[in-house]
């Protein structure tokens, strides 16, 4: 991709995320982003020909700019189940307040918005992977007192955006709070011990 190309797809991508991340469930139109980006609707379809990749696209560069890859390699490196699980809760925990905005934005836009439940369900498939990798180190070392896939589940939904926001939003749990409770039931329900 020449210089110019990648300039122009990184604007977009920015304001993409700017517009998602401003107006929680707004649902953002590519006439709109294509504004906000300061290019053609003919420059931006070049690029993304439609939304859903545009989503994706925009949830990927957030993780390139926020270095996701290098906060998970605590729990990639991890050498016991134990260890892993409270390196991915921890990663995954303290993404979640970076992205929350453009998160929040998809989650309610996928309800009634193809292109949104399209980039929602792919991302959560990316973090359900490590929840299951998670719990297959946990199932690997002995540990594990459920069934894989129920363990996955509710890990899953323990580490889910939803859960988040109403204990830290609504609740007014401090971050730390939130990261060490979510672990102890975790350890608690996978594990039989906190």
């Amino acid at each position: 991709m020449s210089r110019e190309n990648s300039s122009t797809r990184e604007r977009i991508l920015n304001a993409a995320w700017k517009l998602l991340d401003s107006n929680p469930g707004t649902a953002a139109r590519m006439s709109d982003i294509a504004k906000a980006a300061g290019v053609s609707r003919q420059a931006l379809y070049l690029h993304f020909p439609n939304r859903t990749e545009l989503f994706i696209a925009t949830t990927r560069h957030q993780d390139e700019v926020f270095g996701v890859q290098n906060m998970l390699s605590a729990s990639r490196a991890a050498t016991s189940g134990e260890d892993r699980l409270a390196a991915f809760v921890t990663a995954w925990g303290n993404y979640i307040p970076k992205i929350f905005g453009v998160a929040k934005t998809l989650m309610i836009m996928s309800e009634t918005d193809a292109d949104a439940a399209g980039a929602w369900h792919e991302r959560m498939a990316d973090m359900r992977e490590g929840c299951a990798a998670a719990v297959a180190a946990l199932a690997r070392d002995g540990v594990l007192i459920k069934e894989q896939k129920d363990a996955t589940d509710l890990l899953w939904t323990l580490l889910s955006i939803t859960t988040w926001e109403q204990l830290t939003r609504l609740c007014d749990w401090s971050q730390d709070r939130y990261i060490n409770e979510i672990l102890r039931v975790a350890r608690l329900a996978l594990c039989g011990r906190a």
